[in-house]
């Protein structure tokens, strides 16, 4: 009987271990078991694992209780539906409860007939569903000590008791300027520059954490310390402070549930006592200076020694600030991801103390010395060196970028900041007491937690260093906004850096949310006639917006995020946004052309000094403000298809036409030739098919001559570079395309791999061949616009194209080169890892591919002979593919496929 029941046993644990589908990446609103979640209708999805090919959803169920053992008293909402769609399923039951956690798990059925088994569950937490549900006050300190150099970091503190066990604990929290809180001498959470930057006059975030743990019966503190980060910091230029307000204040809730039912509230009050702490100043341009001497040890704890007792504390102010700019969290918070150990110690020519990390990021290093109370060490960092091997901060302009720390005396002491982030990859030591130990020295990557979602390797050494240096610019770039760059005194969101790279920016990383959110307050800082801010959040004035390609961000990147995520949501969000942005064109424009305004133009384009030969690419601002004008229609007009809105379609394709016309008119002669001959000028007017049909091919060669002219370099800025390859292959120039990917020398972007680039540069000759350095004022070494050659590698070279959003359908499709003997790429899209590489060996080429479960895609390949394409090893069935001008098309399910081509 033992025997057999073993036998059951097993028998069922080897079904379950291979049960043919499988469900994985349970997520609701695109997060992993979100807290905080204050959408009343929040939508689900998932992805599936099959080893069947061919694999399609059928039906599936949803069940969600406030349980996890789902028991039917629990259950608040159970559907099944027949339908293939694992994304984006919406809540569709009773109201939902703030503060409430709730549990969901999917069932699903796919076309084979199987049926996933021992489903994972999932959860997510409400947020405030109701202004009035917020009972906490903002509160400020009484006395913060300050002068022309400090602004010393209020502390703030409760105590409370807790007589009876403890249940649950939910803490939720924001601030205007930035926070940490402390709970009993821990920190919560593992976010950091909470809560994040937003349109603050429009948008506060709040954070919600589960401190279930970190509550005990008896006494109990929670502390917290404020920065001024970019609330009230120096943000934009020289003395652009207090943009925001002055008075940093915090707004804390912790909710707590007894074992027996009751419910304790401890809200930030006037009962909340401050002091003024260690941090004696913290600037994101220029660093934090901690005395830690100052420290007040048990302010983050219960029980507080004698000191605070006697008298260090003051009473808080309450401020009548309001609440409803409250919103929950939905981007990723920014968190520590690389830690980087140093490689290298030296003196630089100058005398200088200097650590090499081997790579330019951004963060900050945490330090371990020891040594008398009011030692004083300062780090300072900088990105590179100058032609000598010196220290070098002049790009850096204003921003100081150094971390002061003053030691307690007190055996080994550990710091880092709290407040700040550098971009760097030297740092210079003033101070330290003793040698210097590289172990006691670690660099630290903080940016948005998002998921790395894409790779690209290739047989060239170089192009992978490219892709290497494109993915660390955009984490270092993507620290809760996408800002241009990361160590100078600026750091904004640029909308034009930001449109240009968005789509490489989805290959690389899972930025659904970051953009998300980054639009909202796009939309926030929209001016009421239109015009779209330069920078978002808009700290430059109103009157500093509505530049081309810029500006058109409000369009483009909310269309390229719905093709990646297959998202309408973020469609529906930013459509008024998007609308408005146009209708300021057409009320800029006469007679349906757009020649007049402030516009940056093809921002850092290729350039000569004493250029007699008309050698500087300079391409008309208004052509391109035409082109981009059509653009955003073009896109108005396919949003509009998706949601409906067939008399936007009617009156914006009619204005589509009259918009293409008017550029011809103005700005191409009768054959075809563009008064900018440039290469920006045919790569817009090409991609955007602004020229007549007729005319393309033409304009195309012209293009092509261009680029020979130049010797196969680059000459484009921020605007035409992300589109040069792609118009190139498109008609029939790959191998152009190719030759501009691989050329080696200024300007290109293999220049600065040479000169041992880790990031992508702000100009294409950041660094001269002679190691002279371009104008100091603007020349970032971490500016991540340029690297939207990506797009291009993942999309062409490997041939990972999307044909109906969200990659449910795609299209794989790589073009090849003779330069290189192998190339991969994979990233993941909504419904699972989509993989395309191909394998050069003699006279074979094989083309390894994997399709995700739920999606299908149609494969183009090359080829010479029919009769000798395999696949998965068998001949390819003539039925199977279409076969036309040397291409083999192939329609294909799910699963792993591997097809070998003979020349």
């Amino acid at each position: 009987m033992k025997k057999t029941f073993l036998i059951c046993i097993l028998s069922i644990h080897q079904l379950i271990s291979a049960q043919p589908l499988k469900l994985y990446d349970l997520k609701t609103e695109q997060l992993t078991n979100p807290l905080g979640l204050d959408i009343t209708q929040p939508r689900f999805s998932w992805k599936l694992q099959s080893d069947a090919m061919n694999t399609m959803q059928s039906s599936f169920e949803i069940i969600i209780a406030t349980s996890p053992d789902f028991n039917q008293k629990s259950e608040v909402w159970k559907i099944k539906k027949s339908t293939d769609q694992s994304i984006n399923n919406k809540y569709e039951g009773k109201p939902l409860t703030s503060n409430t956690r709730y549990y969901w798990k999917v069932t699903v059925w796919d076309n084979h007939g199987n049926m996933t088994m021992n489903s994972p569950f999932a959860f997510f937490h409400t947020g405030l569903l109701a202004n009035n549900e917020w009972t906490a006050k903002w509160i400020s300190a009484t006395t913060i000590l300050s002068d022309s150099i400090h602004y010393q970091s209020p502390l703030f503190r409760k105590e409370f008791n807790i007589t009876k066990p403890i249940k649950s604990a939910t803490l939720f929290i924001s601030s205007k300027g930035l926070y940490q809180a402390e709970i009993n001498g821990a920190k919560v959470g593992n976010d950091y520059l909470t809560p994040g930057w937003t349109s603050y006059n429009h948008r506060i975030q709040y954070q919600v954490y589960d401190v279930t743990n970190a509550i005990k019966k008896g006494n109990n503190a929670i502390g917290v310390t404020l920065g001024k980060g970019w609330f009230s910091g120096e943000i934009g230029w020289i003395n652009h402070s207090n943009l925001y307000g002055k008075d940093l204040a915090l707004i804390s809730q912790l909710m707590i549930v007894l074992a027996d039912g009751s419910k304790v509230t401890i809200p930030s009050d006037e009962s909340w006592r401050s002091s003024n702490g260690p941090i004696l100043n913290a600037e994101i341009y220029h660093g934090e200076i901690y005395d830690a001497r100052k420290e007040l040890p048990g302010w983050f704890s219960a029980s507080p020694t004698s000191g605070i007792m006697n008298g260090v504390w003051s009473n808080v102010k309450v401020q009548d600030y309001d609440t409803k700019t409250l919103i929950g969290t939905y981007n990723q918070p920014v968190r520590k991801r690389e830690h980087v150990k140093p490689i290298k110690l030296f003196i630089t020519p100058e005398g200088d103390t200097v650590i090499d990390f081997g790579q330019n990021m951004v963060g900050w290093v945490n330090v371990k010395a020891s040594g008398n109370a009011g030692t004083t060490i300062n780090i300072s960092h900088a990105e590179v060196l100058d032609k000598k091997g010196n220290f070098y901060i002049a790009n850096l302009r204003h921003a100081r970028e150094t971390n002061t720390y003053i030691l307690k005396g007190m055996g080994e002491e550990n710091f880092e900041p709290h407040f700040t982030f550098q971009g760097f990859r030297y740092i210079r030591i003033q101070g330290y007491p003793g040698p210097i130990d590289l172990n006691k020295f670690e660099g630290i990557a903080l940016y948005s937690n998002m998921d790395q979602v894409g790779t690209f390797e290739c047989s060239d050494p170089l192009i992978n260093q490219l892709q290497h240096n494109i993915q660390w610019g955009q984490r270092g770039n993507f620290v809760d906004v996408p800002t241009d760059c990361p160590q100078r005194d600026e750091r904004l969101g640029w909308t034009g850096d930001a449109q240009a790279f968005s789509r490489t920016a989805a290959y690389n990383f899972d930025v659904q949310n970051f953009f998300a959110k980054w639009l909202q307050d796009l939309s926030a800082d929209q001016n009421p006639n239109g015009a779209v801010p330069h920078v978002i959040p808009n700290v430059l004035g109103k009157n500093a917006a509505a530049s081309t390609g810029w500006a058109d961000a409000s369009t483009i990147i909310p269309w390229n995020m719905y093709l990646i995520y297959g998202d309408t949501a973020i469609l529906h969000r930013q459509y008024s946004s998007m609308k408005k942005w146009v209708r300021y064109m057409e009320d800029s424009s006469v007679n349906n052309l757009w020649n007049n305004g402030f516009h940056f133009g093809d921002w850092l384009f290729y350039s000569l000094n004493d250029d007699r030969d008309g050698r500087s690419a300079v391409t008309d601002k208004y052509l391109i403000a035409q082109c981009f004008f059509t653009h955003s229609v073009k896109i108005l007009i396919d949003a509009a298809n998706v949601l409906g809105y067939k008399d936007d379609v009617r009156y914006y394709s009619e204005l589509l036409i009259n918009l293409k016309s008017a550029f011809r008119r103005e700005y191409v002669t009768g054959t075809g030739r563009m008064i900018s001959n440039t290469q920006t000028a045919y790569v817009l007017a090409l991609n955007f098919d602004m020229l007549e049909e007729s005319h393309r091919a033409a304009a195309a060669s012209r293009l092509a001559d261009n680029i020979k002219s130049y010797n196969y370099h680059i000459t484009t800025g921020f605007l035409g570079t992300p589109y040069i390859c792609h118009v190139s292959s498109r008609y029939g120039y790959a191998d152009v395309a190719y030759k501009l990917l691989f050329q080696d020398t200024y300007p290109s972007w293999l220049y600065p791999v040479k000169m041992g680039a880790t990031t992508i540069w702000e100009r294409w000759d950041g660094i001269k061949p002679d190691s002279t350095f371009q104008t100091e004022t603007m020349n970032s070494f971490n500016h991540y616009a340029y690297g939207a050659v990506g797009d291009w590698m993942y999309r062409v070279v490997c041939g990972i194209e999307t044909e109906s959003p969200a990659y449910k359908k795609s299209i794989i499709a790589p073009i090849t080169t003779d330069r290189l003997s192998f190339a991969k790429s994979s990233t993941v899209t909504p419904y699972g890892l989509i993989q395309s590489g191909w394998l050069r060996s003699g006279n074979a080429m094989t083309f390894a591919i994997e399709i995700p479960a739920n999606t299908t895609s149609t494969v183009t390949l090359p080829y010479l002979d029919a009769s000798k394409i395999k696949m998965n090893g068998a001949p390819l069935p003539a039925d199977k593919a279409i076969f036309n001008n040397q291409q083999a098309t192939i329609q294909v399910g799910s699963g792993k496929y591997s097809f070998e081509v003979m020349k």
